[in-house]
């Protein structure tokens, strides 16, 4: 039996059928996709994102590249050539009084992805499904639809047990117990970071295995402070019981090693500022140096 055809070739190939046989309908079709984008970028993005979209460094380096996917509370830049988020993004707020919901026992396809990375990707592969925007605070504060969202493997990259059952978790719990509460309201962006080396996952060979994960947290300025920054990088390779403040970093770190570019839309000197700062004290290091309870 012949091999079908990748998805996006055979969308093309329609593309190409009904601007042929159907001039009118298809820029009638164009005309609406161009209508859906401007919503997209205008209008429904911005609320789930601070001061702008990453962007690539070097857009001409495909590993770089990817996709605006936008979910109940939270939005994220998915790589259809590495099988990962290569970045997410959702503003926490005080958890307090919100009430937690059962977690599903199932991870689901996205049908958005081009490569379908299922559930059954990561079987036997040595390696948790990594959430990255987190299903406890996402659940909590945006409902069923926010956690269906979070289920999806759009939002899953392969992450070492000792670093996601350990100290991925106590960062999640940071900010969603502590951030969140005592500042108001806080912006993580998080995502995985690969080197040269690249592994995969055995049974689905689009899935890149990262090397290591960062996680940034911002807040909001206001009339009486500026925002302040801080910036995590941890390998795969923990044991897990490391104090946090021994992955704390700079946001500059994260942009060399990522390729990617935050906070685009911030005025140079500002951004300057806060991405060269290592400066755990606004946060309260008592809590980011608190040794984790394994």
């Amino acid at each position: 039996m012949a091999t079908k055809p990748p998805i996006i070739f055979r969308l093309l190939i329609s593309l190409f059928r009904l601007s042929s046989n159907h001039p009118v309908l298809f820029l009638v079709f164009i005309g609406l996709g161009a209508g859906e984008y401007a919503y997209e970028v205008n209008i429904a993005r911005p609320p789930l994102l601070f001061q702008g979209a990453p962007q690539a460094i070097d857009r001409r380096n495909s590993d770089t590249w990817f996709r605006i996917l936008r979910n109940h509370g939270f939005i994220l830049g998915y790589s259809d050539l590495r099988g990962n988020p290569l970045w997410v993004e959702y503003a926490l707020t005080d958890l307090t009084n919100s009430s937690a919901l059962k977690r599903p026992s199932h991870f689901e396809t996205d049908w958005r992805s081009l490569n379908r990375v299922s559930h059954d990707s990561f079987r036997d592969s040595g390696y948790d499904r990594g959430h990255m925007a987190p299903n406890h605070a996402i659940s909590r504060l945006y409902g069923k639809q926010g956690q269906a969202d979070s289920f999806l493997m759009t939002n899953i990259t392969p992450q070492k047990s000792n670093l996601n059952q350990r100290i991925w978790q106590r960062l999640e719990e940071l900010e969603a117990g502590y951030f969140a509460t005592h500042f108001g309201k806080i912006w993580v962006i998080t995502g995985p970071i690969f080197n040269r080396n690249i592994e995969r996952l055995p049974k689905d060979w689009t899935v890149e295995i990262p090397d290591a994960f960062f996680k940034i947290y911002i807040t909001e300025a206001t009339a009486n402070k500026p925002s302040i920054a801080l910036a995590f990088l941890i390998p795969q390779s923990v044991n897990g019981k490391e104090p946090l403040h021994k992955f704390i970093t700079s946001i500059d770190d994260i942009e060399t090693q990522s390729g990617l570019d935050f906070f685009s839309y911030l005025d140079d000197n500002t951004e300057a500022s806060l991405e060269s700062a290592v400066n755990p004290r606004p946060w309260h290091t008592n809590f980011v140096n608190k040794q984790l309870r394994w």
